[in-house]
Protein backbone atom coordinates (compact mmCIF):
# COMPACT_ATOMS: atom_id res chain seq x y z
CA UNK A 1 0.00 0.00 0.00
CA UNK A 2 1.49 3.22 -0.80
CA UNK A 3 0.86 5.55 2.14
CA UNK A 4 0.35 9.47 1.81
CA UNK A 5 3.20 11.77 1.29
CA UNK A 6 5.65 8.33 0.51
CA UNK A 7 6.67 9.94 -3.19
CA UNK A 8 8.39 12.76 -1.44
CA UNK A 9 10.73 10.21 -0.24
CA UNK A 10 13.00 8.50 -2.70
CA UNK A 11 12.42 4.20 -2.58
CA UNK A 12 15.80 3.85 -0.86
CA UNK A 13 15.36 6.33 1.65
CA UNK A 14 11.92 4.29 2.35
CA UNK A 15 13.87 0.92 2.35
CA UNK A 16 16.39 2.12 5.37
CA UNK A 17 13.61 3.72 7.48
CA UNK A 18 11.31 0.89 7.23
CA UNK A 19 14.06 -0.97 9.41
CA UNK A 20 14.77 1.84 11.84
CA UNK A 21 13.42 0.91 15.36
CA UNK A 22 15.37 3.81 17.40
CA UNK A 23 16.21 7.48 16.21
CA UNK A 24 19.12 9.35 17.65
CA UNK A 25 19.61 12.62 17.40
CA UNK A 26 22.73 15.24 17.75
CA UNK A 27 21.54 18.56 19.16
CA UNK A 28 23.26 21.41 17.65
CA UNK A 29 22.87 22.05 13.92
CA UNK A 30 20.19 19.20 13.75
CA UNK A 31 17.84 20.14 16.56
CA UNK A 32 19.10 23.60 16.46
CA UNK A 33 20.59 25.97 13.91
CA UNK A 34 23.73 25.26 14.92
CA UNK A 35 24.27 28.78 16.10
CA UNK A 36 25.17 29.03 19.85
CA UNK A 37 24.40 32.26 21.96
CA UNK A 38 26.61 33.19 24.22
CA UNK A 39 26.04 36.12 27.39
CA UNK A 40 28.88 37.80 29.38
CA UNK A 41 26.31 36.71 32.20
CA UNK A 42 26.52 33.18 31.59
CA UNK A 43 23.09 32.96 31.86
CA UNK A 44 20.75 31.85 29.51
CA UNK A 45 16.99 32.47 28.53
CA UNK A 46 15.53 30.67 31.35
CA UNK A 47 18.36 32.53 33.29
CA UNK A 48 19.90 28.90 34.30
CA UNK A 49 23.50 29.27 33.37
CA UNK A 50 24.63 26.33 31.31
CA UNK A 51 28.22 25.08 31.49
CA UNK A 52 30.12 22.22 31.23
CA UNK A 53 34.23 21.10 29.92
CA UNK A 54 32.78 20.69 26.28
CA UNK A 55 30.26 23.68 26.16
CA UNK A 56 29.91 27.00 28.34
CA UNK A 57 27.00 29.22 28.69
CA UNK A 58 24.53 29.83 26.12
CA UNK A 59 21.02 29.71 24.89
CA UNK A 60 19.24 27.26 22.27
CA UNK A 61 16.32 27.23 20.10
CA UNK A 62 14.31 24.23 19.52
CA UNK A 63 11.84 24.36 16.81
CA UNK A 64 7.97 23.65 17.89
CA UNK A 65 7.27 21.52 14.71
CA UNK A 66 9.94 19.03 15.35
CA UNK A 67 8.93 18.47 19.40
CA UNK A 68 5.50 18.12 17.95
CA UNK A 69 7.25 15.33 15.60
CA UNK A 70 9.10 13.66 17.77
CA UNK A 71 6.07 12.77 20.10
CA UNK A 72 4.24 11.23 17.33
CA UNK A 73 7.08 9.12 16.64
CA UNK A 74 7.60 8.30 20.13
CA UNK A 75 3.75 7.41 20.70
CA UNK A 76 3.81 4.99 17.07
CA UNK A 77 6.33 3.26 18.90
CA UNK A 78 9.78 4.33 17.80
CA UNK A 79 11.96 5.95 21.06
CA UNK A 80 13.96 9.09 20.37
CA UNK A 81 17.63 8.88 21.91
CA UNK A 82 19.81 12.58 22.37
CA UNK A 83 23.55 12.11 21.91
CA UNK A 84 25.57 14.98 21.92
CA UNK A 85 29.00 16.22 22.52
CA UNK A 86 27.74 19.35 24.75
CA UNK A 87 26.13 19.26 27.84
CA UNK A 88 23.01 21.95 28.17
CA UNK A 89 20.68 22.68 30.79
CA UNK A 90 18.38 23.99 27.80
CA UNK A 91 19.22 19.69 26.24
CA UNK A 92 18.10 18.33 29.32
CA UNK A 93 14.85 20.44 29.52
CA UNK A 94 14.02 19.86 25.91
CA UNK A 95 14.48 16.30 26.31
CA UNK A 96 12.11 15.85 29.71
CA UNK A 97 9.17 17.92 27.86
CA UNK A 98 9.46 15.27 24.68
CA UNK A 99 9.50 12.33 26.93
CA UNK A 100 12.92 11.55 25.60
CA UNK A 101 14.11 8.77 28.07
CA UNK A 102 17.66 8.46 26.91
CA UNK A 103 20.11 11.90 26.37
CA UNK A 104 23.41 11.18 26.23
CA UNK A 105 25.42 14.69 26.70
CA UNK A 106 28.69 16.01 27.23
CA UNK A 107 29.91 12.71 25.50
CA UNK A 108 33.54 13.08 24.04
CA UNK A 109 33.37 9.25 22.62
CA UNK A 110 29.83 9.11 20.91
CA UNK A 111 30.38 5.38 20.58
CA UNK A 112 30.65 4.73 23.99
CA UNK A 113 27.32 6.13 24.57
CA UNK A 114 25.94 4.38 21.19
CA UNK A 115 27.06 1.30 23.45
CA UNK A 116 24.85 2.12 26.73
CA UNK A 117 22.22 3.07 24.48
CA UNK A 118 21.81 -0.36 23.20
CA UNK A 119 21.97 -2.19 26.23
CA UNK A 120 19.78 0.62 27.76
CA UNK A 121 17.03 -0.21 25.08
CA UNK A 122 17.58 -3.21 23.88
CA UNK A 123 17.66 -1.99 20.35
CA UNK A 124 20.78 -2.94 17.96
CA UNK A 125 23.06 -0.49 16.29
CA UNK A 126 21.70 -1.53 13.18
CA UNK A 127 18.02 -1.08 13.93
CA UNK A 128 18.93 2.91 14.76
CA UNK A 129 19.24 5.47 12.50
CA UNK A 130 21.67 8.66 13.77
CA UNK A 131 21.12 12.39 12.46
CA UNK A 132 24.18 14.42 12.61
CA UNK A 133 26.06 16.77 11.12
CA UNK A 134 29.25 17.01 11.84
CA UNK A 135 32.76 14.51 11.89
CA UNK A 136 32.67 13.08 15.69
CA UNK A 137 29.06 11.83 14.12
CA UNK A 138 31.23 10.05 11.41
CA UNK A 139 31.68 7.23 14.29
CA UNK A 140 28.02 6.46 15.12
CA UNK A 141 27.83 6.81 10.84
CA UNK A 142 29.84 3.66 10.85
CA UNK A 143 27.78 1.80 13.22
CA UNK A 144 23.75 2.44 12.98
CA UNK A 145 21.87 1.01 9.77
CA UNK A 146 20.47 4.05 8.65
CA UNK A 147 22.51 7.80 8.81
CA UNK A 148 20.86 11.07 8.47
CA UNK A 149 22.19 14.43 7.84
CA UNK A 150 21.00 18.19 7.11
CA UNK A 151 21.43 20.43 3.85
CA UNK A 152 24.30 22.34 6.31
CA UNK A 153 26.36 19.51 7.34
CA UNK A 154 29.89 18.84 6.91
CA UNK A 155 30.57 17.82 3.72
CA UNK A 156 32.48 14.73 4.35
CA UNK A 157 29.21 13.86 6.39
CA UNK A 158 26.73 14.36 3.96
CA UNK A 159 28.90 12.58 1.67
CA UNK A 160 28.20 9.61 3.84
CA UNK A 161 24.08 9.83 4.95
CA UNK A 162 21.61 7.70 3.12
CA UNK A 163 19.38 10.73 3.53
CA UNK A 164 19.97 14.82 3.57
CA UNK A 165 16.91 16.45 4.38
CA UNK A 166 15.75 19.08 2.45
CA UNK A 167 14.88 21.63 5.73
CA UNK A 168 17.58 23.20 7.45
CA UNK A 169 18.27 21.97 11.12
CA UNK A 170 16.94 23.42 13.92
CA UNK A 171 14.03 24.84 11.06
CA UNK A 172 12.08 21.12 10.91
CA UNK A 173 14.61 18.82 10.03
CA UNK A 174 13.41 16.22 12.79
CA UNK A 175 10.37 16.88 11.56
CA UNK A 176 11.16 15.64 8.06
CA UNK A 177 13.33 12.82 9.17
CA UNK A 178 10.09 11.68 11.79
CA UNK A 179 7.65 11.92 8.47
CA UNK A 180 9.74 9.65 6.55
CA UNK A 181 9.93 6.94 9.63
CA UNK A 182 6.41 7.09 10.24
CA UNK A 183 5.79 6.72 6.60
CA UNK A 184 8.29 3.88 5.67
CA UNK A 185 6.50 1.88 8.68
CA UNK A 186 3.16 2.61 7.44
CA UNK A 187 2.16 4.17 10.96
CA UNK A 188 2.00 7.60 9.25
CA UNK A 189 -1.78 7.86 9.12
CA UNK A 190 -2.47 6.13 12.42
CA UNK A 191 0.09 8.82 13.64
CA UNK A 192 -2.16 11.81 12.97
CA UNK A 193 -5.12 9.79 14.37
CA UNK A 194 -3.57 9.12 17.76
CA UNK A 195 -2.70 12.82 17.30
CA UNK A 196 -6.26 13.85 17.03
CA UNK A 197 -5.91 14.83 12.78
CA UNK A 198 -7.31 12.61 11.46
CA UNK A 199 -11.13 10.82 12.96
CA UNK A 200 -10.59 8.31 15.00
Amino acid sequence: MTHPGAEVFSPSALDLARGVDLLILDVDGVMTDGHLYYEDSGDVSDNTPSRSPGGGSGMKAFYAQDGAAIKMLQAAGVPVAIITGRKSEATARRASELGIAYAYQGVEDKTNALDALCSASGIAAKRMAHAGDDIPDLALFARVGMRLSVPEAHPEVAARADYVTTTAGGAGAVREICHLILIAKGLWESALTAAGALPR
